[in-house]
């Protein structure tokens, strides 16, 4: 009886310190800055997390926007206030992870300036063609380059026009990278016929499944949701990746019932059936599910293949 009576009192003070870590409460409105300016699709995103954590835990959110370079400004903010759990941050991987790779010395910031509390999605990012190309992969698309003198590869961000440099080095291909302002311009660069291929995030899609293009591979790392016979560049034999994850952040530090608390809340957000509907409209695939841990692992990762990028 002794025994049982121990063990009892030992499953409740278990049971009270994860109850304890799940009661944690901010002292007032949590802010939430997005990176970007009010209209985008980062914006739109992060207000709608916000309203779904505050129908969930009845907390008070306040969305600020402090656009900036690519989300850069506002890390650069978020860093510097007290890890308290009532300040937070949604940026973009790619951008934050090329200014650490590319200028660390001037960036005020590092991967370890931040506590990671959730990865919100991926946006799935494929290299297409015009539907009747001479070519339905990557290495077609090398050996018509090179017989070509140089295709033509539409892109909207500095990473897409660094893979190309990428595989240039690798293949002697010759591709020849041509700057857009959107994937929807992009997109029609394919339709109109002026550029054998091009990087698209999404806006390809109904194209895709009207015949119009084809697409030749996944820049993500993994296949893309919706067309899953498609191998990544990886796969099709150049080891590099272009991943654009969009994330929630908090300066480094966060108690740790705050940090449980925050990740579960966020976590519940992206569940609900809103959230999860306009992430499909917005980026073509589901919510992530990478907690803390990793999206903490996802950057670092993240960073090493930037690195790669840059041929460093």
């Amino acid at each position: 009886m002794k025994i049982r009576t121990i063990l009892a009192a030992a499953a409740l003070a278990v049971a009270g310190a994860g109850s304890a870590m799940a009661e944690w409460a901010p002292s007032g409105p949590i802010k939430l800055w997005i990176g970007f300016g009010a209209g985008g699709e980062t914006d739109t995103l992060g207000r709608l997390i916000a309203q779904k954590m505050g129908e969930s835990t009845g907390w008070d959110f306040v969305v600020e926007n402090k656009p900036g370079g690519g989300g850069i400004a506002m890390f650069t903010q978020l860093q510097a206030v007290p890890a308290d759990g009532m300040t937070l941050g949604m940026g973009v991987t790619m951008p934050v992870l090329v200014n650490l790779t590319i200028r660390p010395d001037e960036i005020p910031f590092n991967l370890d300036s931040f506590d990671y509390l959730h990865t919100v999605a991926l946006a799935q990012l494929a290299i297409i063609a015009p539907a009747d190309a001479p070519f339905d992969d990557l290495a077609g698309l090398v050996e018509y380059s090179k017989e070509k003198g140089g295709a033509l590869v539409a892109f909207d961000a500095k990473p897409q026009e660094l893979l190309m440099n990428f595989v240039n080095g690798q293949s002697e291909a010759g591709l020849k990278p041509v700057s857009t302002k959107s994937s929807a311009e992009a997109l029609q660069q394919v339709l109109g016929g002026h550029v054998d291929a091009a990087f698209n995030a999404g806006a390809h899609i109904p194209q895709l499944e009207a015949g119009k293009v084809k697409m030749i591979a996944s820049a993500n790392a993994v296949r893309h949701s919706y067309a899953p016979d498609t191998a990544t560049v990886q796969e099709q034999g150049f080891d590099i990746y272009v991943d654009p994850y969009f994330y929630i952040a908090a300066p480094a530090g966060l108690p740790a019932e705050a940090k449980t608390a925050l990740a579960e809340a966020i976590g519940q957000a992206l569940m609900a059936e809103d959230t999860k509907t306009a992430i499909m409209n917005a980026f073509h695939t589901e919510p992530s599910d990478k907690g803390p841990d990793e999206t903490k692992k996802m950057l670092e990762d993240g960073l090493v293949n930037v690195g790669m990028l840059f041929g460093k």
